[in-house]
This record gives structure tokens, sequence and C-alpha cells, in this order.
């Protein structure tokens, strides 16, 4: 599993597709893929997205959940998941937009500990931090 973090509109997707490039690449956009793909590299972006519409009251089992499914997905492909980075200390007024910064944050960290590589993304540029 690959990892790769970086603000909005910082380059993270082009940056994934031309590491991958004349590979057979899926791309799974704002969703977890339900059915087995069959491809090199699975490439997963926005989860932001899909996480919004889960019960984020329950981040843990959330978390887990995905987690699982990853690890089902990593038997098929090479994943490459593209995350935004949620915050920088800035707290949201809204309860949703708090609990999905926090649950991103819980996410991210346990894709941090299992990635085998994690580059932040800063304007186009990669920066390997795992």
């Amino acid at each position: 599993m690959h990892v790769f973090i970086g603000g909005a509109y910082n380059g993270k997707t082009d940056y994934v597709l031309k590491e991958l490039s004349g590979q057979d690449v899926l791309i799974s956009d704002g969703f977890l893929p339900k059915n087995e793909p069959t491809c090199e590299a699975l490439v997963i972006k926005n989860l932001e997205k899909w996480l919004i519409t889960q019960n984020l009251e329950e981040d843990e089992v959330l978390v887990e959940q995905i987690l699982t499914r990853l690890k089902a997905l990593e038997e098929k492909c090479v994943l490459y998941i593209i995350v935004t980075d949620m915050g920088r200390g800035v707290v949201p007024l809204e309860k949703q937009a708090r609990l999905l910064r926090d649950t991103c944050g819980r996410l991210y960290q346990a894709l941090f500990a299992e990635a085998e590589q994690v580059v932040r993304i800063w304007y186009g540029i990669g920066e390997t931090i795992k």
C-alpha cells in the first residue's frame, strides 16, 4: 500500500498517475470499490467524500472496516491511496465537519502505519516520509 497526502489542489493525482504511467490503472474516486478489481494498480482518491456518507460517530469501527476492505483489495492490486490533508490545526465550527476531520486523522494514522510508502505532495513535488 502506498499513501500520498497533501493539501487540496496540490497535484497529488497527477503525481501518482505520472508514477504509474504505462500500467493498467483503475481509479476509484470518492468510494471504496465493492467488487474485486483486476488491475495492476488501484488508485483510491477522495475517500473524504465517501466518509461523509458514513456514521462518523463510530469512527474506530469505521476505520477498522476500511482497513479490512483495503487489505482485501490489496490482494488483487497494488494500492495507491490519495488523501487530502484535513485541518492543519483548524477546528471547524460545524459538528459534522469536526467529526470528518477527526475520523480522517484516525484513518490516516492507521493508513500510514500499514503503508510501505508514504509521500507528502507539496504543489506537485513529492517528499517521501516513510
